[in-house]
Order: structure tokens, then sequence, then C-alpha cells
């Protein structure tokens, strides 16, 4: 199994990247859920669910990703995003970690 462990360090260093994007893609989305509450514009948006599935799906065909797995990445994000932005939107309540 050593011949596996560099490859095991790359994924688990990118694995601890990209953990660090999503939390800092969730702070801008409770950033976004703030301004919405400020402005009384609706949680959900449609056409933009549909313009950022698009947007993975594509990038996921340029980088030779299936372009089904990056929609569903880019929906567990969106739904992650909206139930932070429901929970400050409707409750008021400071986001949960």
């Amino acid at each position: 199994m050593d011949v596996l462990r560099p490859y095991r360090s790359r994924i688990e260093e990118l694995d601890e990247a990209l953990a660090g994007i999503v939390a800092e893609r969730l702070r801008v989305c409770a950033e976004v859920a703030v301004v919405k509450k400020a402005e009384g514009i609706p949680m959900m948006q449609p056409q933009r669910v549909e313009a950022v599935c698009a947007a993975y799906a594509l990038r996921g065909r340029e980088l030779g990703v299936s372009e089904s797995f990056m929609r569903g990445l880019a929906m567990l994000l969106i739904d992650e995003a909206c139930r932070l932005e429901d929970e400050i939107i409707e409750a008021g309540a400071p986001p949960s970690r």
C-alpha cells in the first residue's frame, strides 16, 4: 500500500482545500441571505439555480468530468445554501455551522 501513499496524501490535500472553498462559498451565501432579507428578495431564485447547474455541467464537460456529477454537486451546494438562506431570512437566526 505504500505505492498509494503519495496519491492519498495529494487527495487529502485537495479535500482540505475543497472543504475550505465550500465553507467560503457558504459564507458568501449567508451574506447574500442578509441582503435578500434586507431588500425583500425571495430566497428561491429558480433561474439562478438552473444557471448555476448549467455552469457546473459546462465546467465538467470542459474538465472531462461527468456533467451529471457536476450538476449533482451543484445541487448539493445549492441545497445547503438554500437551507442556510432560509434559516437567515425566515427565522432571523444567525447562521448555524
